[in-house]
């Protein structure tokens, strides 16, 4: 069952830092029939959805200061009926997966356009027919996976980190601050 998200009635929480991909996002949703409302933190986002009882949002997974991973639980708990989409410039299989299980609806890969959210809204099923790639991840890519998945484990904290990857502090942070590797 596909539900259509294109109603006047639906408000929309769009949660991300980079105030300019809002400003286009609120345009474009707004366009579409949403009441869209915007936060740039945790913070605001929670205050918003206690007043507003928002029944879709998109949640960037990298805020400025915290992980979207952890605003998301936070964010069902005050709001327990939000279909949330995670959106991220730095995807990675694990946080896909943590993102699913703490009650994300569909995860996203920045860039997006107001198109791939609303579609994202109504495939909230999975699609059996889904195309399986024929050539695996490259070790490149497998290697910057597991690198985000040991920092997820230890909540973002670069000198654990490293410590348990066996490698030097400002190495880690330098393969961070590098785009995700191509598959």
């Amino acid at each position: 069952m596909q539900e259509t998200y294109q109603q006047d009635s639906q408000t929309l929480l769009v949660i991300d830092d980079d105030e300019m991909f809002c400003q286009v996002m609120q345009r474009a949703l707004s366009r579409r029939g949403f009441n869209v409302l915007v936060a740039h933190c945790g913070n605001d986002a929670l205050t918003l959805a206690r007043l507003h009882q928002p029944s879709l949002a998109t949640l960037d997974l990298k805020l400025e200061n915290e992980s979207g991973l952890k605003l998301l639980p936070e964010l069902l708990d005050v709001v327990p009926q939000c279909h949330t989409i995670i959106l991220t410039g730095y995807s990675s299989i694990a946080t896909a997966v943590e993102a699913t299980k703490l009650g994300a609806i569909n995860y996203l890969c920045k860039p997006v356009d107001a198109d791939d959210i609303v579609d994202a809204f109504s495939r909230q099923q999975g699609n059996p027919e889904a195309e399986l790639a024929d050539n695996p991840p490259s070790i490149n890519r497998l290697a910057w996976e597991h690198i985000q998945k040991v920092l997820h484990e230890h909540d973002g904290n670069i000198s654990a980190t490293a410590r348990a990857l066996g490698m030097h502090r400002r190495t880690l942070q330098r393969k961070l601050q590098k785009r995700p590797v191509r598959r």
